[in-house]
């Protein structure tokens, strides 16, 4: 790693060095906007199913739109980041997130509005690649984990966003004025990094190394598939966290409004709970870190026991034990930090890069891909005549109890970086 502000005594570097905090501060408010924008659809549902008729297939492919572009883009963002930089990656690819926010409170329909959202995904794709590589390039390696863990908290709060304020905009407007208030957010978000972030110019060390050129990029991340023990860590990491977004971003304000008749603000200050403990679990499973030996022992556990409270949801018609479910799965997804450590170890050090890359690609693109496919699962149930509450709460449970069954029985790391 190149020598950083944060790492050197150079008195000509300590204005960047007192400057990181403020600069990363900006780029922790895309971080946020992203969050917000990737969970619109559980309190956007009703009104958009009332004024396009969207079936729950539909629902699901738009939901699932964001995080497809999301997470296809994450290689050729790293890539941009490492050829132009933070400030030029984030300050290009965020208007796209505008743009979409924009056609999306104008849309006339179910096609340009998700459409839209693949704009937004775009737009978003930069926004916590940037935040971990300026922490990375400016502040000193012992800190990494530590102010990481603040952005990852801070830029969480996008989600509250997303709960009781956007219900409330909804029901006093509409579901476009919720749109417009995201794009003026965005477009803040974006003056903000524009005033307030820049780069010191590359030093004469990392100037002298020769740039990788983005085919070799591409080429040194295929072959991280190669090595066996990827594929176990790819399996788990595209279910883990999609199980809590497709939850949280899509099935949750649908349910509470359809079984148990809740109102969009209500429903809201659910989603504002469960965001709220989704807030403190990784900083709660960070502490209780069983270390390498018994680490993934630990995720395997913690998936069954997500999928059990998945289960419960699926059985449950009790409204506050659908709460209580959901709560908890709020804090339980915190056990998804240790799979950070995890990969942070399963390969060598100059892998890291690229496998949290590729962790990063499945997680989102297993977001997308539950999304599509809860969607047509809760169509296909309604058409049935079974409750698609129940179905698609089910199938998500057998879909982490499958992970954890792939992430234990498939190849493991032979020899994990110290």
């Amino acid at each position: 790693m190149p020598e950083t502000p944060a790492m050197n005594a150079d008195p000509a570097h300590a204005p960047q060095a007192r400057a990181a905090p403020w600069m990363l501060l900006a780029l922790v408010g895309a971080f946020a906007l992203s969050q917000a924008f990737r969970t619109v659809a559980a309190i956007m549902a009703p009104p958009l199913q009332a004024d396009f008729g969207l079936n729950a297939r539909q629902l699901g492919v738009f939901s699932g739109a964001f995080h497809f572009a999301f997470g296809a883009m994450q290689l050729f963002m790293g890539i941009s980041i490492d050829l132009y930089g933070v400030r030029r990656t984030i300050l290009g690819a965020f208007p796209l997130c505008i743009a979409g926010a924009l056609i999306s409170a104008l849309a006339p329909g179910y096609l340009p509005l998700t459409l839209a959202q693949v704009l937004i995904g775009l737009g978003c794709a930069p926004a916590f690649l940037v935040c971990t590589v300026f922490i990375a390039r400016h502040f000193a390696p012992q800190r990494f984990a530590t102010v990481s863990g603040m952005a990852m908290s801070l830029g969480t709060l996008g989600m509250l966003f997303t709960g009781t304020p956007l219900a409330w905009v909804i029901e006093r407007g509409s579901w476009r004025a919720g749109f417009w208030v995201l794009a003026a957010l965005a477009l803040l978000a974006w003056l903000w990094i524009w005033r307030s972030v820049f780069e010191p110019p590359p030093r004469a060390a990392a100037a002298s190394v020769p740039a990788e050129s983005p085919g070799q990029a591409l080429g040194r991340f295929a072959a991280l598939f190669l090595l066996p023990h990827t594929w176990g860590i790819v399996v788990l990491a595209s279910t883990s966290y999609a199980a809590l977004i497709t939850l949280r971003g899509l099935w949750m304000g649908p349910m509470l409004v359809a079984r148990h008749g809740y109102s969009l603000v209500q429903s809201g200050n659910v989603a504002v709970a469960l965001s709220l403990l989704a807030l403190f679990g990784p900083l709660l499973f960070g502490r209780l870190d069983p270390g390498p030996a018994r680490r993934r022992r630990w995720l395997v556990g913690w998936t069954l026991a997500s999928a059990a409270l998945f289960a419960l949801l699926a059985l449950g018609r009790l409204a506050w034990l659908d709460i209580a479910c959901m709560l908890a799965i709020g804090l339980a997804s915190g056990y998804i930090v240790l799979q950070y450590a995890d990969v942070r170890i399963a390969y060598a050090p100059q892998m890291t890069g690229r496998a949290m890359a590729a962790f990063t690609m499945a997680m989102f693109m297993g977001v997308a891909l539950m999304q599509w496919a809860t969607g047509a699962i809760a169509t296909w149930a309604a058409d049935a005549g079974a409750d698609p509450y129940t179905v698609v709460m089910g199938c998500i449970a057998l879909w982490l109890a499958l992970s954890a069954a792939g992430f234990a029985l498939l190849p493991q790391p032979r020899a994990p970086a110290p």
